[in-house]
């Protein structure tokens, strides 16, 4: 159907700074459209912004809710009402959704990687994982992987600037998760090769191997990754990281990142809407 502006559109947005090269709101209005909803989803750069005083001012307008990204997923936890069980755990919040005044804070990172993991017809919660990093998206992967039920989480960072993030992560997953999560350090060779080869699902969430970088791997001996080794990277650009050719040609099956951010979106419209994006049209028009 075509799509109009009407004197009851409800106005979404995304908080953040760069904003400009999301394909967020190509995306949502997109999916609006095919849908009939009389929505409408929007880009604000915040770099200069009070986020206290956009945030009233978006609830005084009535929005139906808003999506954040770096540097906003945690500076927006003192303004909200509420949050998910995942946003609560991971302490960061991509999604808000503006329920009669309350605002609730979600976050769909995780849910989204994990949905692109099951559209490669892979069930994550059949055995050990094996994550790479322990950063803001790592975090997401990390707490919904457990959430859903994977038993065995392998987290291998660097003994820097995120270990002690790494550390908490394992701590938050083991006391309040079935999953069993435990830290590596990716110095450690042996050790890391141990975690992977006990693995069903190896998960990249680092930057390595991202352009311009791209002849950069987090793992240095593949002689560890076997046949029934799903490979994922969330990086999309390129869209083949080094990483996963190298595991393709070892006879693993591979995932790229590009349908983590399809799938989190997805979950967001969902909560914001009630309503199924429709996945296949939003992936044929602005995924291939």
């Amino acid at each position: 159907m075509a799509y109009q502006i009407t004197g009851h559109t409800r106005l979404g947005c995304l908080l953040g700074t760069p904003v400009s090269h999301s394909i967020s709101p190509m995306m949502h209005n997109e999916a609006f459209r095919i849908l009939g909803l009389d929505c409408v989803y929007l880009c604000f750069d915040t770099k200069n912004a009070d986020l206290k005083t956009m945030v009233q001012t978006l609830k005084e307008m009535n929005v139906y809710g808003f999506n954040l990204t770096m540097p906003d997923k945690e500076r927006i936890l003192p303004y909200l009402d509420e949050l998910s069980p995942a946003a609560r755990m991971i302490g960061a919040v991509n999604t808000v959704k503006n329920e009669d005044g309350r605002l609730i804070g979600h976050n769909t990172d995780g849910i989204g990687y994990m949905q692109s993991v099951k559209d490669t017809g892979y069930d994550a919660t059949t055995g050990p994982m094996t994550l790479l990093g322990a950063g803001g998206a790592a975090s997401s992967i990390a707490i919904q992987a457990a959430l859903d039920g994977v038993p065995v989480l392998h987290i291998v960072n660097r003994r820097g600037r995120s270990w002690d993030n790494a550390l908490r992560l394992a701590d938050l997953i083991n006391e309040n998760t079935s999953c069993k999560a435990d830290v590596t350090d990716m110095a450690k060779g042996v050790a890391v090769k141990a975690c992977i080869k006990d693995s069903l699902l190896l998960t990249n969430a680092t930057s390595i191997g991202m352009a311009p970088n791209t002849d950069a791997s987090p793992v240095q001996d593949t002689s560890c990754f076997h046949p029934d080794l799903l490979v994922s990277d969330i990086i999309y650009n390129p869209r083949r990281t080094k990483l996963l050719l190298e595991a393709q040609d070892a006879g693993c099956r591979i995932s790229n990142g590009m349908y983590m951010l399809l799938y989190q979106g997805a979950a967001a419209f969902q909560i914001w809407t009630g309503k199924e994006m429709p996945v296949e049209e939003i992936r044929q028009k602005f995924f291939q």
